[in-house]
C-alpha cells in the first residue's frame, strides 16, 4: 500500500504579504506624519517590497545576510521587512532610542552591510558608519511630512528608498529557501543585564502569526483597522507586520509621532477597532483626551503589554476610552507572545496575562529547576517551550535550554486554577533583605491599585545591617491627594511588616527604559546607592 502525500508548502513570512496582496489587495497601510498620513494598498506594497528585494541583491545581500533597520513604524519600514525576508536577507531591528555605543556593538556582530534609517536620525547614522566599518550602503527612509537631510558620510554610498527602487529595482523570486532559514534579529533591551541577540526563523516567526490569529488571542479581522504603537524594532514588533497582511486588516503605523494628539488623530482618521502597545503609550493618549474633551468611538479594543499595569491604569483606561484591554506577557526570547487573557473574559484583572495559546506550554520550577508537584496556586520560576521560543542566543555555542529542552525565563510566577498566568516578579528584582525575600512586584500590585497613582516601583537599597531595604516610588497623577500616610497604610496588614518600604520617593515623572517599561535600573543607580540607616520598622 502506498499512503498518500501533502503538498510540501515552506512556512515563510512572504506567503503572509502574497495573500494580503492576492484576497485583499484593496486593503491598505496607512504611515501616520507631521500633521499628515500617506497610505498604499497591499497590492502596491507587495510589488514595491518584492522590488525593493532586487535592489537589496544588488548592493551585495544574499542568502543569510542581515539587512540593519534603524526605524520607526511606516510603509518604508515594513517594505523592507518583506524586501529584506522574501529573499532569505534576515531583518535586523535596531533601536533608535539606544545610544550609538551600544548599537555599534550590535552590528559588530551582526556584520551589517547596510542601514535603513527613518528621518531625524541622521546624528545618530553619523555616528554609527564611524564606529562601524563593515557599513557601506544607507538607505534613507521617508515618512509623511518629515524632512530627511543626508547624513554626512565619508566612504558610505546614501541612497534614498525611491532612487534605490528606479536604479536597481527588479522583480525577485520569493521564498526559494527552507522554512528553518533565518528571517529576523531582534537584540534583548538590555534593561537587566547586556543585550542578546534572538534569531527568528520563519517557520517559528510563521507559527507566531498563528498564535496571534486565534480568536482568544488578538484574532484580527479583514474589517479591523489595527493602529500598531509598539514597534517593530522591539521584540519583533509583536508579529503585527505579518498579522495584518494575513487577515487583510488595515494597518496603521503612527511612524515617529507616538504622542497622544498624534495618535488621537490616527485613531479617529482611520476609524482604529484594536490598538497595541504598552500602557505609558495610552496614558499619553487618555491625558490628550482630557485636555480636549474628545472621544475615539471607533476603538474597541486595546491590547497591553510589555510589563503588568497597576489595576488602577487599566481601570482608567478600559473607562476612559470606553474599550476592553487584554493583558498579555511575553519576551523577545518568545517572539514575543507567552499569554493573554481573551477580550470577553468575565474577571477584568491586570494582575492576570491570560493563558498561553496551542504551541506555547508553561512550566513552574523551584529555584533548582525541579518542576512544582502542583502547578496550580504556587509561586515559581516559569519556564516556556514552543515552536516560537528561542533555543540559542545570536552567536551562542550553548543552548539556552535546560536539558529537558525549557527556556528559564527569568520571571517568578503564579497559575491560578483557570490556568491563567500572573507575573509576580523577575528573579533579578528580588530584594534579599536580612537573608529573606522580598518581592517587590507584591507591593508594586498594591500601591499601583491606589486610584492616585500613575506609576510605581520597588527597587532594592543598600542597608549596613540588613543587606538590602526596599524603596517605594511612586509617580501620582495629576492632581491626585496621595499621602505617605494613604501609601502605607494601603500595605499595613497586606504584607509583612519587615516587607514595609524603609522610604518612598515621589518623581514627577517615572523614569522609563526604550521598551516603555519602568527603568528600574536607573531607579537602582539613582536611589540605591545611599542607605537610610534604619531598621525594619515593626507596624501593627
Amino acid at each position: 500500500m502506498t499512503p498518500g502525500s501533502m503538498q510540501p508548502y515552506a512556512l515563510t513570512l512572504d506567503k503572509f504579504l502574497d495573500h494580503a496582496a492576492k484576497w485583499h489587495g484593496c486593503a491598505e497601510v496607512v504611515t501616520g506624519g507631521d500633521g499628515t498620513s500617506e497610505r498604499v494598498d497591499y497590492a502596491v506594497l507587495r510589488a514595491r517590497a518584492n522590488r525593493l528585494s532586487g535592489a537589496f541583491a544588488a548592493l551585495g545581500l544574499r542568502r543569510g545576510d542581515n539587512l540593519a533597520t534603524l526605524a520607526w513604524n511606516s510603509q518604508a519600514h515594513m517594505e523592507c521587512w518583506y524586501g529584506a525576508v522574501g529573499i532569505g536577507v534576515v531583518c535586523h531591528t535596531l533601536n533608535p532610542r539606544l545610544s550609538a555605543a551600544h548599537l555599534a556593538g550590535m552590528i559588530h556582530q551582526a556584520q551589517n552591510r547596510v542601514i535603513a534609517v527613518s528621518p531625524g536620525l541622521a546624528p545618530l547614522v553619523e555616528d554609527l558608519v564611524a564606529a562601524c566599518p563593515t557599513l557601506a550602503h544607507v538607505v534613507l527612509l521617508g515618512e509623511p511630512g518629515a524632512d530627511h537631510p543626508s547624513p554626512s558620510l565619508d566612504g558610505v554610498r546614501i541612497w534614498r528608498l525611491n532612487e534605490l527602487l528606479d536604479t536597481h529595482g527588479a522583480p525577485m523570486l520569493w521564498g526559494d529557501f527552507e522554512e528553518t532559514v533565518p528571517a529576523g534579529l531582534c537584540f534583548t533591551s538590555g534593561t537587566t543585564g547586556a543585550p542578546k541577540g534572538v534569531t527568528y526563523t520563519h517557520r517559528s516567526n510563521y507559527l507566531q502569526t498563528l498564535h496571534l490569529l486565534q480568536a482568544d488571542v488578538i484574532g484580527l479581522r479583514a474589517s479591523d483597522r489595527v493602529l500598531v504603537a509598539v514597534p517593530m524594532f522591539h521584540a519583533n514588533g509583536w508579529g503585527l507586520a505579518f498579522a495584518g497582511p494575513a487577515t487583510g486588516a488595515r494597518l496603521v503605523l503612527p511612524g515617529r509621532n507616538q504622542d497622544g494628539a498624534s495618535l488621537a488623530r490616527l485613531i479617529d482618521e482611520e476609524s482604529v477597532t484594536v490598538a497595541v502597545g504598552v500602557a505609558t503609550v495610552w496614558l499619553g493618549l487618555i491625558d490628550h483626551l482630557e485636555r480636549t474633551s474628545s472621544d475615539l468611538p471607533s476603538l474597541q479594543r486595546v491590547i497591553l503589554g510589555g510589563s503588568s499595569v497597576p489595576q488602577a491604569l487599566m481601570d482608567r483606561i478600559e473607562q476612559r476610552l470606553g474599550v476592553t484591554v487584554q493583558t498579555s506577557w511575553g519576551m523577545t526570547e518568545l517572539s514575543p507572545l507567552g499569554t493573554i487573557m481573551p477580550g470577553d473574559a468575565p474577571v477584568r484583572s491586570s494582575a492576570k496575562s491570560g493563558k498561553p495559546p496551542i504551541g506555547i506550554d508553561l512550566l513552574l520550577t523551584d529555584e533548582a529547576g525541579v518542576p512544582l508537584p502542583e502547578q496550580r496556586g504556587q509561586e515559581g520560576r516559569l519556564h516556556v517551550r514552543g515552536a516560537s521560543v528561542v533555543e540559542r542566543y545570536f552567536g551562542a555555542a550553548d543552548t539556552a535550554l535546560d536539558v529537558n529542552g525549557w527556556f528559564d525565563t527569568g520571571d517568578l510566577a503564579t497559575i491560578d486554577a483557570g490556568g491563567n498566568l500572573s507575573i509576580s516578579g523577575r528573579t533579578k528584582d528580588l530584594i534579599k533583605s536580612g537573608g529573606e525575600w522580598i518581592n517587590p512586584g507584591e507591593i508594586e500590585a498594591i500601591i499601583g491599585a491606589l486610584p492616585g497613582v500613575a506609576l510605581v516601583a520597588v527597587v532594592g537599597r543598600a542597608h549596613p545591617k540588613w543587606g538590602e531595604r526596599p524603596v517605594l516610588v511612586v509617580e501620582a497623577r495629576k492632581g491626585a491627594d496621595l499621602t505617605d500616610e494613604t501609601l502605607r497604610t494601603a500595605l499595613k496588614g497586606r504584607i509583612a511588616s519587615w516587607w514595609l518600604p524603609d522610604a518612598i520617593i515621589r518623581v514627577t515623572a517615572m523614569p522609563l527604559a526604550i521598551t516603555g517599561k519602568i527603568d528600574k535600573m536607573r531607579l537602582r543607580a539613582e536611589h540605591a546607592s545611599v542607605h537610610a540607616g534604619k531598621e525594619p520598622v515593626e507596624v501593627r
